[in-house]
């Protein structure tokens, strides 16, 4: 039997001139000083080859669902012109490249059906992926102290979601023009809601994350995760702030500027953990708030005590707005990016 030849690789190489050309006048352009180099990581390219085209992460057990990447796509929008096509969108990524989402506000779909359309995207993602409505605690407790709960069940039903998003916003509520007061601390209503439902509880944070005595106390709840919400992103009560009069945002502006970064908080988690020991009953965490793309993703899921994903806003919301198009190639470059920092990046220990 004849041996078949190896095969030989071609040795023309069409683009050489070109790509040559680029690299001499693109050369001074392309520096990169040591000011700008990303501390964080070790890169170490000897050990991995490059991920395949659409390599998948390996499957992610989350919330009783099945995730195929670590992406979570944090709570966006409802009631405005453009929520129908931004939330939509969202979930026809989600379903495409196997991910978590929470819905915006769905405050609006306590009293009403108008904007059902907005929120109404689980056929969109499907039965086999995690859904979450979203509630801020003032609205929680008014339910609570109303013994109104049954809407808080029918508007689940409604959307068919898989649980409660929670939001806690005191600052945000305090600068805002119209806020609501909290007439108790929101532990105490995530706590009796808890007791008098069944179904999955999240709660998050809007923008300045959790101090680590806060930390502690959610950590000790029987919830589904806890979204970081972190500083770092956008900062509701500055928003609302620029709502305001000039005096008020004077005067308050400083009060907005607090909070945790992510990756301050994960630091907080990991000690909280090895101190409450089997006290502590969360098993997943949305690692969220001034995550800019993957490479802020990727290091905090290696900083991360619990099962986590990460959550980004802003970049998905930008590119959501539009033609699906433009949000899919924006989801499949951040999955690239994220394969790729898995393959090359190792994060320093600190």
């Amino acid at each position: 039997m004849a041996e078949t030849a190896p095969t030989v690789p071609p040795t023309d190489d069409p683009t050489a001139a070109s790509r040559k050309q680029d690299h001499i006048e693109m050369a001074f352009q392309s520096r990169v000083e040591s000011g700008e180099l990303d501390r964080r990581f070790y890169y170490e390219p000897m050990l991995d080859p490059h991920p395949e085209p659409g390599a998948a992460w390996p499957p992610l057990p989350f919330l009783g669902k099945t995730l195929r990447a670590p992406l979570w796509v944090s709570s966006m929008t409802g009631g405005t012109a453009l929520a129908n096509v931004i939330n939509h969108n969202l979930a026809r990524a989600c379903a495409e490249f196997g991910l978590g989402m929470g819905l915006g506000s769905c405050r609006q779909l306590l009293y009403s059906d108008q904007y059902l359309p907005d929120f109404d995207v689980r056929d969109t993602i499907g039965p086999e992926l995690p859904l979450y409505a979203n509630l801020g605690v003032a609205q929680v407790d008014l339910l609570l102290q109303t013994g109104a709960l049954d809407r808080l069940h029918q508007l689940l039903t409604k959307l068919r979601a898989d649980g409660l998003i929670v939001h806690v916003n005191p600052l945000q509520e305090a600068m805002q023009p119209e806020g609501d007061h909290f007439a108790r601390p929101p532990l105490e209503t995530v706590q009796e809601l808890l007791e008098k439902t069944d179904f999955k509880i999240i709660v998050k944070e809007v923008g300045q994350g959790f101090g680590p005595a806060s930390l502690r106390a959610l950590l000790q709840l029987p919830l589904a995760a806890i979204e970081f919400a972190a500083a770092g992103g956008t900062n509701f009560a500055r928003l609302e702030l620029l709502r305001s009069d000039p005096m008020r945002r004077q005067i308050f502006d400083r009060l907005a500027a607090v909070g945790h970064t992510a990756a301050e908080m994960c630091a907080f988690a990991r000690q909280l953990k090895t101190e409450l020991g089997d006290q502590c009953r969360v098993d997943n965490l949305i690692l969220s708030g001034g995550v800019r793309d993957f490479l802020d993703g990727y290091y905090l899921l290696e900083k991360s005590p619990l099962p986590a994903v990460y959550g980004q806003a802003s970049g998905f919301l930008k590119h959501a707005r539009g033609d699906y198009a433009e949000l899919r190639a924006f989801v499949e470059a951040q999955l690239q990016g994220l394969a790729l920092a898995k393959a090359f990046l190792k994060v320093k220990e600190t």
